[in-house]
């Protein structure tokens, strides 16, 4: 399969998935190495195609239905034990976690894609944390961070941004 039919299939792959795909499932699916993948991703991406990589795998990100979708960033900070109830904060309010930021007096701006838009997505994520041994990336900044959020309108970013607030957050 050449690289471009190779390219199609995987956006066809991702769109045609309810949950995202791992890199080595794609090369296992088209027959080529997990690097060819990673590759193949970064062209994608340099094509604008949308295409997040999430610790569960990477999804192709479509906006809400009829494409209205309002973002925003917000600046956070909290404990590592805190860090579940302000995800659950943001889903609960019916904002999705599109990335966490951090800036790093060294190495600048550091971005990594989540993608959390339910409780479940919350809980998957706290446990790889968990059970990685891993820190979370805001402990290379004393726990200042920032989310890219996303919401069907303002207002809902609005009551999230509110409910951040009211808890310190």
């Amino acid at each position: 399969m050449e690289g471009t039919d190779r390219r199609e299939k995987i956006i066809e792959l991702l769109k045609n998935s309810a949950e995202p795909l791992s890199g080595a499932a794609l090369a296992k699916r088209l027959k080529v190495s997990r690097q060819v993948i990673v590759q193949d991703i970064a062209l994608l991406r340099a094509y604008d195609r949308n295409i997040l990589s999430t610790n569960k795998g990477y999804i192709l990100f479509q906006s809400a239905e009829g494409g209205v979708s309002c973002k925003r960033t917000v600046a956070v900070n909290h404990t590592d034990e805190q860090m579940r109830d302000e995800l659950y904060t943001i889903v609960d309010c019916g904002a999705r976690v599109l990335d966490v930021v951090v800036e790093h007096e060294v190495y600048g701006q550091i971005t990594v894609d989540l993608f959390l838009q339910s409780r479940q997505d919350v809980d998957e994520f706290i446990t790889k944390i968990a059970s990685s041994n891993a820190q979370p990336l805001k402990s290379l900044t004393n726990g200042a961070h920032f989310h890219t959020l996303e919401a069907d309108s303002d207002e809902i970013l609005e009551r999230t941004e509110r409910a951040l607030r009211e808890k310190g957050f």
